[in-house]
């Protein structure tokens, strides 16, 4: 496996633990009617991170592989938002994995930012 395939194998993994994280992370946040309307908000989002990078990488053209991480981007935003939004409202106790999940949401968001922008210059 080379260098390039192996970066995208551990963005994959990556952003598949990054769905699963907030998946449990979104299991204890408070009951609230509020709650429920971000937690399924931002396990949509959060999960369709992963998998539209899955599916960017296996794009047929690089045209296809541009929708799916402009849709990724989106998506890793959407995601900081709804974090953040659990952040000011305190509908979360634990804070050290809410500043995780937050610093990983912004981590996932430049690099497929990044990505985006190699992508349009190549199409």
């Amino acid at each position: 496996m080379n260098d390039k395939e192996m970066f995208i194998t551990e963005l994959k993994n990556r952003t598949k633990k990054f769905a699963v994280d907030i998946i449990l992370f979104c299991d204890n946040l408070k009951q609230t009617k509020a709650a429920s309307v971000v937690t399924y908000q931002i396990i949509k989002s959060g999960t369709s991170v992963a998998a539209n990078y899955r599916a960017a990488c296996r794009g047929r053209s690089k045209a296809e592989f541009y929708s799916k991480i402009c849709i990724v981007v989106e998506e890793a935003d959407e995601t900081e938002f709804w974090l953040e939004l659990i952040s000011e409202t305190n509908l979360s106790k634990n804070i050290v994995e809410l500043n995780r999940l937050l610093s990983e949401a912004n981590e996932i968001t430049k690099i497929m930012s990044k990505a985006k922008s190699t992508a349009s210059t190549t199409k």
